[in-house]
Parts: structure tokens; sequence; C-alpha cells
């Protein structure tokens, strides 16, 4: 029996015992392990964007990345929430705590046109976001020119 109390018959002086219980701390560990399996979906964004792919390297994401969605319709989102085109820099001061060094991650729906696209990453730069990349899906890299192809 861990962490019992053994009694020594031939005197009345209890013996300590130097066990260690460890089924507290296995308790407490897969508490914790299920918090974090169900907060982790939580914390990613669900907006859905037909993303065209990129056959770049992947940068390494930061812990707390800042994701500016532009939809097909042209509506434009940080995280989940919409904002409009005219509070986007309230919005984002809001987000970065006025951090103007921060990297703002811009994906943007197949289907939106190139000026679009130009005008959002302009109102960016006007509000002194200048750190702006670009998400894509990852694909397979192009075979070399002059290549076998297969």
């Amino acid at each position: 029996m861990a962490g019992g109390i053994r009694h020594n018959v031939s005197d009345d002086e209890l013996q300590e015992n130097h066990e260690i219980n460890v089924t507290p701390f296995i308790d407490v560990m897969l508490v914790l392990l299920i918090i974090f399996m169900v907060a982790a979906p939580l914390a990613t964004v669900d907006i859905n964007v037909d993303l065209p792919a990129s056959t770049a390297t992947p940068v390494p994401r930061p812990d707390q990345p800042l994701y500016l969605t532009l939809k097909d319709d042209k509506t434009i989102a940080i995280g989940n929430n919409t904002v409009s085109a005219d509070t986007l820099g309230g919005f984002i001061d809001q987000q970065t705590r006025g951090d103007k060094e921060t990297r703002v991650f811009l994906r943007a729906d197949r289907a939106v046109d190139y000026g679009a696209l130009m005008d959002l990453m302009n109102n960016l730069r006007s509000n002194g976001y200048l750190k702006i990349a670009l998400v894509g899906l990852e694909s397979a890299p192009l075979a070399a020119p002059g290549g076998n192809a297969q």
C-alpha cells in the first residue's frame, strides 16, 4: 500500500514510509493533456478560402500569427472577425497592441483579382504594417528546366 503507515509490533512508534505516491501527479497530467487537446483546435481560423499553391519553402510560423483574409466577395477578415477597409487600421492596431513590426499573414481567395489584393496591401502599408507575408497552399516543386519530367 503506497503511502501507508507501517506499525512496528515490537514498540509503539510509527515508522515513516519513504515511498512517493505518483497517482495524483499522473491524474493532473492527464487532465492537462485533455484540456490542451480540446483547446488546440479552437485556436485556428475557420474561414474557408480557396488558396493558390506555392512551391516556395515554407517559413516557420510565429506562436500567435495574425491572419488577414480577403474573401472572394472582397470582404476582409482578421482572424474570424469581419472588418471594413475603413476600420482595418484601428482593428489591426488593437490586435497587435500597436506593434508595427508584427508580420501580417495575408490570405486571399484564388478568385480575388490582383487589384483588390494590391489595394489591401496598400491599406496595410499606409497604416504602417510593412511586414506582409502571402499565404498559399504547399505543392510539389516544379521540375528543373532541361530535366527529365516523369
